[in-house]
This record gives structure tokens, sequence and C-alpha cells, in this order.
């Protein structure tokens, strides 16, 4: 068995990629429409697995797009998505940045949630050993649901 994609709706696709792309990091594979069915797929890869993703089209996060307007909610029923990163504080600093709120900070150094637009919990797990101790993020409080 192979783990191949977890596919979430988005609302905006736009919005969704400059979250996940822009933001997070995340390059887009490959994206396939679908006019019958009436939706866009858009296959991303964390930059870690991009030449697997490309060889075996697997690890992927598929957006799907319906083009008909529906209302998603209860991002948080799906549970999370988890991401390693190289740098927790600096990814941190670029979601806050561009306007993203880090509901659950970094304060140990090791793990960190934000939300998608769609309300999709996004688990950040730092690299290896957490990071030292450092402010503003250890004495941030946790803003919202993660």
């Amino acid at each position: 068995m192979n783990y191949l994609h977890t596919m979430v709706r988005v609302a905006d696709l736009d919005l969704s990629l400059a979250f996940y792309c822009d933001q997070l990091g995340l390059v887009e594979v490959y994206r396939s429409e679908h006019p019958q069915g009436r939706f866009t797929l858009v296959y991303l890869a964390a930059p870690g697995d991009l030449e697997a993703a490309k060889l075996r089209k697997s690890p992927l996060l598929e957006l799907t797009f319906n083009w008909d307007p529906e209302d998603y909610n209860g991002g948080r029923n799906f549970g999370h998505l988890a991401f390693q990163v190289d740098d927790i504080y600096a990814l941190c600093e670029r979601l806050q940045q561009a306007g993203t709120v880090i509901s659950r900070p970094p304060r140990d150094g090791h793990m960190a949630f934000v939300r998608s637009p769609d309300g999709i919990s996004i688990e950040l797990l730092q690299k290896g050993e957490p990071l030292p101790l450092k402010e503003p993020w250890q004495s941030m409080q946790n803003t919202g649901t993660w």
C-alpha cells in the first residue's frame, strides 16, 4: 500500500493557492479541468517531496474546486494536514505577515497550527529537534480553535 493524496474542497481556488503555495510554500505539480463534472483538481507537493510527487504522483495534497458555489462548513471535522518544516519560526512569521492567524503559536519551538482559507487545520512541525524558545512566539497565546 502507498499513500497517494489528501483531498480538500476549496471555495476559492485563487485564495487557496495563494495560501498553500505563496504562503505555506507548497508547489503545484499538476492540475486537471473537468468541464463535464464542473470541477478543477490541483495537486500540490511539499518542496521536499516534489521529485517523488512528480515521479509517483504521491504524496500530494489535492485541492478540489467545484465550479458551482458550495458552502463548506466543518473544516475542523476533517482533522488536519501536517507538514514538517525547516524553520517553524520563519514560516510562522511569513504566514503572519501575509495575514494568516497563527492559531497555536510555536511556543515550544516545535509545533504550530494555522488554518487555510477554508478552515482546514494545518499542523506545522519543526524538522529535527525543537528550536530554542524565542519571542514573540514563546509568550503568544492561542487564537481561536486549531
